[in-house]
């Protein structure tokens, strides 16, 4: 199948208004699209990349892990996951995040998707590798803000969660949606 065509839009003016720290800033553009309509107010918020990893070990057991989410004020199953720092390749991101979350790490790694967290105004990608035969080589190495607890699941386990609506992190569900359908 055949991409659409690219229609994009021309940017007539833009301003940084809002700079949080190394993970969020906010551009706000005035921008023309290709039918000379004008917008003057179109908001862009630039994040990093992001990575997710599913890691599976020598007997084929999923390492997932849990965590608390303020924003939600809930704790959920989650693939390992984290930013890709400056001057890091998502690849190295990804074995970095599942080394310091869980301890795991080796294994065979290849990219399995890429995804646009949201293509509205989200300007980052978020990387999803596939790692196979990872096994414990240290111990977690977790961020002040971080307090993760490591699940090493059975796959039957995992795709039950996905079909309960446990795992909602939409970046991590789809994944592992189109890995289960590979299966």
């Amino acid at each position: 199948m055949n991409k659409p065509e690219n229609r994009k839009w021309k940017v007539l003016k833009s301003e940084n208004i809002l700079r949080l720290g190394p993970w969020l800033s906010v551009r706000q553009e005035c921008v023309e699209m290709p039918s000379g309509k004008q917008i003057p107010t179109w908001f862009v918020l630039e994040f990093p990349n992001w990575i997710n990893v599913i890691a599976l070990t020598k007997d084929g057991k999923m390492v997932m892990i849990d965590q608390y989410r303020h924003a939600l004020g809930e704790t959920h199953y989650e693939l390992v996951a984290g930013v890709v720092d400056e001057g890091e390749t998502p690849l190295e991101a990804a074995k970095r995040e599942l080394l310091e979350e869980t301890g795991f790490g080796g294994g065979e790694w290849s990219e399995f998707m890429v995804l646009s967290p949201n293509p509205t105004n989200h300007n980052n990608l978020s990387y999803t590798y596939l790692a196979k035969d990872v096994e414990p080589v240290t111990t977690q190495h977790q961020e002040a803000t971080e307090d993760i607890r490591i699940h090493v699941m059975e796959q039957a386990e995992v795709r039950e969660l996905l079909e309960e609506g446990e795992i909602v992190q939409a970046l991590h569900a789809a994944p592992l949606w189109k890995y289960f359908a590979q299966e």
